[in-house]
């Protein structure tokens, strides 16, 4: 966060008030794999070992924290990660992407393949986790409350994992919705967390490629205080991830695999 000074105006009774404020922070991260560059991606310049950890995995360049043989953040904003000497990193990059990769906040990956392509071989969930309601509920509306950069700012997106009984795992906070879904993630990888015994909850649209990157981690429940689009909905489907959106007050809207929320020992 930055601290700025800014003129507050009131049009009801036309009165300014000078006052500081805060303002959210973006950086460029550029990311090498055995000095290969892989990426840029525009973000918030907190947790980044934790966003390239997490980016790396969820979008399926690594396939475990055990392939990482180093992570060095220079102060230029470059990321270095050596990979493990049997890994060709120039081979990972190219089958992972078809583009120059810039993944701006605002959008999240240029990724413009079919999401039955995307998936590939990517398995279906088979975990079967539940969760009461009451508890997916209480932790997505608690997000806002423990969002600190959020309540100073407005100006970003968050995510957490939480235990099925409801406990606080990691938190994340960043100006893109994707980021704070991968440094959340990558702060539950570098903790070695079992992601199949966890639920994501964000503050962001449930769209395809945030559905992707919990399924690759077995995430099998995400809810958010926003809504679904069609690409979430397809790809939750396809890879068995329970998607609830909307959860505000007493209701939320359970888009696919309703089994994994209950009431108490009843299922939905």
């Amino acid at each position: 966060m930055r601290e700025i000074r800014v003129s507050r105006m009131n049009v009801a009774d036309q009165t300014v008030e000078e006052r500081t404020d805060y303002v959210a922070e973006e950086t460029a991260l550029h990311i090498f794999l055995n000095k290969h560059h892989y990426g840029t991606i525009l973000c918030s310049p907190d947790q980044l070992k934790e966003m390239v950890v997490g980016h790396l995995l969820a979008e399926g360049l690594l396939k475990s924290t055990d392939e990482i043989d180093d992570l060095v953040l220079k102060k230029d904003g470059k990321c270095l990660v050596k990979l493990n000497p049997d890994i060709d990193a120039e081979q990972r990059i190219a089958k992972s992407q078809r583009f120059a990769r810039l993944v701006v906040s605002a959008c999240g990956s240029p990724d413009y393949r079919p999401l039955s392509e995307a998936i590939g071989s990517l398995p279906k969930l088979d975990v079967t986790p539940t969760v009461n309601a009451a508890v997916v509920s209480q932790s997505v509306l608690r997000l806002n409350t423990i969002a600190e950069k959020f309540r100073k700012t407005g100006g970003v997106h968050v995510a957490a994992l939480y235990s099925t009984d409801g406990a606080l795992a990691a938190l994340a906070e960043d100006v893109g919705r994707h980021n704070a879904v991968d440094k959340v993630i990558g702060a539950g990888a570098t903790e070695n967390m079992d992601f199949r015994n966890l639920f994501l909850a964000l503050s962001g649209r449930l769209t395809g490629d945030i559905v992707l990157k919990a399924a690759r981690m077995k995430l099998p429940i995400i809810a958010s205080l926003a809504a679904a689009i069609s690409s979430g909905l397809e790809a939750a489907q396809l890879t068995g991830v329970t998607l609830v959106g909307f959860v505000r007050g007493k209701r939320m809207n359970v888009y696919t695999y309703p089994e994994r929320i209950v009431f108490g020992a009843r299922k939905l």
